[in-house]
C-alpha cells in the first residue's frame, strides 16, 4: 500500500470513528485550548529570550553568546525526539506537559547561573529552556491531528498565530520582570527567567488537567482499526519515519524548508540584540530598543500566520514556501545595510519573521500530509530535530561571525545559506 493509499484509508476510518466520537467537536476544543496555552507560553518564551543574548554575553562574552543561545535551539531540537516518543506512548497531553516542565527547570537554572556567574549553568539552563520551544512546535502539529485536509494549513497557522498575543507582549515585560527581583539578589537580566518559569509551570499544569480528549489518541484509533483488517501492522519509529521522508519528495521539501527558514531566522535574530548594544546606549535604552525590534520580529513570525495558512490551503504549499525564501533573502539585505537605524532594523526583523512563518506553516503542512498517520509523530519529531539543529548551527556560528567581521557579514552569510535549498526547490518543483 502506498503512502497516499494509507492516508486515504485512514481518513475513511476517522470518518467511521466520528460515528461514536464527535471528531469535529474534539478538534474545535483542541484548537481553543492550544490557542490559550500558546498565549501563556509565548509570553514565557519571549520575556526570557529577549534578554538571553545579553545575559549570555555578560557571563560568557560576546563571542560565546551565540553558543549560549544556540544551546536553547539544540535543546529544542533534541527534546523534540523524546517528546515524539511520549506522543506514541501516551498522546499529546503528557508530551506537552513534560516539555513545559523541563523548560521551567531550565529557566530556574539560568537564574542560578546569573547569580553564580556560572558558564556551565548558563549553557545547561538554555538547553532545557528549549523545551518550551519544542512544546510550542509540537502544539502546531497537535492542531492537525484531526483536521480535515482542506483546512490543515489554517488550523496549524491558527496555533502559530496564537503565540503572537503572548510573544509580542513578552519583550515589553522584560524591564519590569528584571526590576522586580533585584531586591531578592537576582540580576536584572535574569529576572525575566523567573517570570518564564512560573508561566511554564502554569502551562504544564493546564495541559495535564484540561487537554482531554487527546487528539493524537483519537487519530491513532483510526490507524489501529485499519490495522485490524491488515495482516501487516504499520511500521513506526524514527527509522521508519526517516525512510519515509527520504522516499517522499514532498516530505523532503517540507523538512528542508523548515530547516532553512529556521537557520536563517535564528542566525540573524540571535545577534541583533548584541548588535543594537554596540550603538553605545545605556542599558535601559538598549532594552527598550531590543524590545521594540524583537516585538516586531515576533509579530512578523506569528501575526500574519492566519494569512499564510489561508494561502497555504488556497494557492498551495510550495508557492508559499517559495515566497518565504524570498522574504528571508530580503530581510538579510535590509538587516545587513541597516547599521544602527532602529526603524530599518525593526522592518528587517519583521520581514525575517514573515519569511520564517511561510516556511514553517507551509512546510509543516506539507510534511504532515505526506506521511502516514502511524508515522506522523515520529516524522514531526525528526523534522523539528533537524530544524532545531540547523538553527543551532547558525546560532553557534553567529556570535563568532559578529565578533570577527560584524553584523553585516552575518546577514550576508545567512542569505548565502539559503542558496542550496533554492536549487533543490527549483528541481523539485520542475518534477
Amino acid at each position: 500500500m502506498t503512502v497516499s493509499d494509507e492516508l486515504a484509508s485512514t481518513a475513511d476510518h476517522v470518518d467511521r470513528i466520528a460515528a461514536t466520537v464527535d471528531v469535529a467537536a474534539v478538534q474545535r476544543r483542541t484548537l481553543r485550548f492550544l490557542f490559550a496555552i500558546q498565549v501563556v507560553s509565548g509570553v514565557g518564551v519571549t520575556v526570557g529570550s529577549s534578554v538571553g543574548a545579553l545575559l549570555a554575553a555578560d557571563i560568557a562574552g560576546v563571542s560565546a553568546s551565540g553558543l549560549a543561545q544556540s544551546a536553547a535551539v539544540v535543546g529544542s531540537a533534541l527534546l523534540a525526539l523524546p517528546a515524539a516518543a511520549i506522543v506514541h506512548r501516551g498522546g499529546r497531553r503528557p508530551s506537552l506537559a513534560a516539555a513545559y516542565l523541563v523548560a521551567a527547570v531550565g529557566a530556574l537554572i539560568i537564574v542560578m547561573a546569573a547569580v553564580r556567574d556560572s558558564i556551565p549553568f548558563i549553557f545547561a539552563g538554555f538547553f532545557l529552556f528549549g523545551g518550551a520551544t519544542a512544546a510550542g512546535m509540537q502544539a502546531r502539529y497537535a492542531a492537525v491531528d484531526l483536521a480535515p485536509a482542506s483546512s490543515r494549513g489554517r488550523h496549524l497557522s491558527l496555533i502559530v498565530w496564537a503565540t503572537t498575543l503572548g510573544a509580542v507582549a513578552g519583550p515589553h515585560f522584560a524591564a519590569f520582570a528584571g526590576a522586580a527581583f533585584v531586591d531578592h539578589g537576582v540580576p536584572a537580566l535574569a529576572g525575566p527567567f523567573v517570570f518564564s518559569a512560573a508561566l511554564f509551570v502554569l502551562a504544564a499544569g493546564s495541559v495535564a488537567v484540561l487537554m482531554r480528549p487527546d487528539p493524537a489518541i483519537i487519530a491513532r484509533q483510526a490507524v489501529a482499526r485499519r490495522s485490524e483488517s491488515n495482516s501487516a501492522r504499520p511500521d513506526v519509529g524514527l527509522r521508519a519515519a526517516l525512510r519515509t521522508v527520504r522516499a517522499e519528495p514532498p516530505a523532503r521539501v517540507g523538512v528542508a524548508a523548515m530547516a532553512v527558514g529556521h537557520m536563517v531566522m535564528v542566525g540573524v535574530m540571535a545577534m541583533t540584540p548584541v548588535h543594537i548594544r554596540g550603538a553605545g546606549h545605556d542599558a535601559s535604552h538598549t532594552l527598550h530598543i531590543v524590545g521594540v525590534v524583537l516585538s516586531l520580529h515576533i509579530a512578523g513570525m506569528y501575526a500574519f500566520s492566519p494569512v499564510v495558512g489561508w494561502l497555504t490551503d488556497r494557492v498551495g504549499r510550495r508557492p508559499v514556501i517559495g515566497a518565504g525564501i524570498l522574504f528571508l533573502l530580503a530581510a538579510c539585505g535590509l538587516a545587513g545595510t541597516a547599521g544602527y537605524d532602529t526603524a530599518r532594523l525593526a522592518i528587517a526583523l519583521m520581514v525575517l519573521g514573515i519569511g520564517w512563518s511561510c516556511t514553517i506553516v507551509a512546510g509543516s503542512t506539507l510534511l504532515s500530509e505526506s506521511v502516514p498517520v502511524s508515522l506522523r509523530a515520529s516524522a514531526q519529531g525528526l523534522s523539528d530535530a533537524i530544524m532545531g539543529l540547523a538553527g543551532a548551527s547558525a546560532g553557534a556560528v553567529s556570535g563568532l561571525i559578529v565578533y570577527a567581521w560584524g553584523y553585516p557579514m552575518l546577514a550576508l552569510v545567512a542569505a548565502l545559506t539559503a542558496m542550496p535549498f533554492i536549487s533543490m526547490f527549483r528541481r523539485s518543483t520542475r518534477r
